[in-house]
């Protein structure tokens, strides 16, 4: 066992002077006053982190791992434009090793901004298995939680490496799933692409395969306004009323983005008890528009943050989409009230944590021990007598010293432990050259 200690650690809503998280193997076995726990546990093994504050770590809900290697490719574009510039364009490439070295990446720039838990939303399937294996390489190799939200996606206007049959979806997706659920750091979870790239029938069988394995199942909803005319046009419903035709609105379904709602949408997912992935940032960088949070939130939708990809943000850290997604809703709204320090710190940690249904996301007994030490004297977090309101408003990624995942350290004096970041960057610029570009 090992006994973390720090001027103050986060839990149950405030943070706790002179306080303790003790771990044994992943999980945390307690937490409390520092001197009664050193008196309760005298032989464990002790790590000090003076000037430093406990808090748990974040969970980005929706990411693509691999587009980080596409940052600030087509920049400054129209939606459609950017996709057909940056994803598609450079599609072609995307090989194994690729793939790895894009999630590599990502997952390594990721756990330095504190996200101990991500949501890769991956469909370079390449027909087969191989590409989803090397992002689930990846994730292991850096020591970062991963939910694996294997894409199904039969749109025959996109890149051949994305399609697949429904009967081959559901078969690898399945596959998959099997293969990893009792991993201790890896679960994956069906992901019908969006009613624009997915047919009725392939989300169908996302939704039904997310029961048969009891997980959520993850899409995209109404980011731009195009899929609402789409599927007006098609179907003469709007998005969440043409899915709820399906029969896959339900407490299963976390939707990402939901930019595009008229109210009776927003009572029927608030109804069935939806969770929502937000992206604010991609929101923003894409124009994309500004998604309804507080009547969201308000209707019953749960709702958890996502970067999405480091190609459409660019930046990747959920405390950035905390502050982000209270900005923005309070521009919205104009309303300074509309949305709380505490709640989008709750959307960046536990709740992201629910809704993929991983148990961390808090520091209480018996979560696993995922959590992070900010640098209390980083000069982003002063003065230090509002720490809270600075963690969620105001810090840099310089203040996040140490990561601990699944009890293992990760980042250690702001350098990942688990892999060079020396050869991340060596690789990142070995593909480069190896394109041409």
């Amino acid at each position: 066992m090992i006994l973390y200690h720090a001027d103050s650690v986060y839990t149950n809503g405030a943070f706790q002077k002179n306080y303790a998280v003790l771990v044994k193997g992943d999980v945390i076995h307690d937490i409390g006053p520092f001197d009664k726990l050193i008196e309760t546990y005298r032989e464990v093994s002790k790590i000090e982190w003076a000037g430093k504050a406990i808090v748990p770590g974040t969970v980005n809900a929706h990411n693509h791992s691999f587009q980080s290697l596409l940052r600030g490719i087509a920049v400054d574009r129209p939606f459609l434009e950017w996709r057909d510039q940056a994803l598609y364009k450079y599609t072609p490439l995307l090989d194994e090793e690729a793939i790895y070295t894009g999630a590599l990446f990502a997952f390594g720039e990721m756990v330095k901004y504190g996200v101990t838990t991500v949501s890769d939303f991956f469909y370079v399937h390449n027909n087969g298995v191989k590409t989803d294996e090397a992002v689930i390489q990846a994730a292991i190799d850096v020591g970062i939680r991963l939910v694996f939200a294997r894409t199904m996606y039969d749109w025959d206007g996109a890149p051949s490496s994305y399609q697949e049959s429904v009967t081959d979806a559901t078969k690898r997706t399945r596959e998959l799933a099997i293969k990893y659920q009792n991993h201790p750091m890896v679960d994956v979870h069906p992901a019908p692409h969006s009613p624009h790239a997915a047919s009725p029938e392939m989300i169908q069988a996302g939704h039904k395969l997310a029961k048969e394995l009891q997980t959520p199942f993850h899409i995209h909803v109404s980011e731009e306004m195009f899929e609402v005319e789409e599927t007006l046009e098609k179907y003469n419903k709007r998005p969440v009323h043409y899915l709820d035709s399906l029969g896959v609105v339900d407490e299963s379904m976390l939707a990402i983005h939901l930019v595009w709602l008229d109210q009776s949408e927003i009572d029927l997912l608030g109804s069935k008890k939806t969770g929502l992935a937000y992206c604010p940032s991609s929101n923003m960088f894409l124009s994309d528009g500004i998604t309804r949070i507080p009547e969201l939130v308000r209707s019953g939708v749960r709702v958890s943050l996502g970067s999405d990809g480091a190609c459409s943000n660019n930046r990747i850290s959920v405390f950035e989409e905390m502050r982000m997604c209270s900005l923005l809703q309070k521009v919205k709204t104009l309303d300074g009230t509309c949305m709380t320090a505490d709640q989008v710190f709750q959307m960046g940690t536990k709740n992201g944590a629910d809704l993929l249904q991983v148990d961390t996301g808090e520091l209480v007994i018996g979560k696993k021990a995922d959590f992070l030490a900010v640098d209390t004297s980083d000069l982003s977090l002063l003065p230090k007598h509002e720490l809270f309101a600075n963690l969620v408003y105001a810090m840099q990624p310089t203040a996040i010293t140490d990561v601990v995942v699944a009890g293992k350290s990760v980042v250690q004096n702001r350098t990942v432990q688990t892999v060079s970041e020396q050869m991340i960057v060596k690789k990142v610029d070995h593909l480069f050259e190896k394109w041409g570009t």
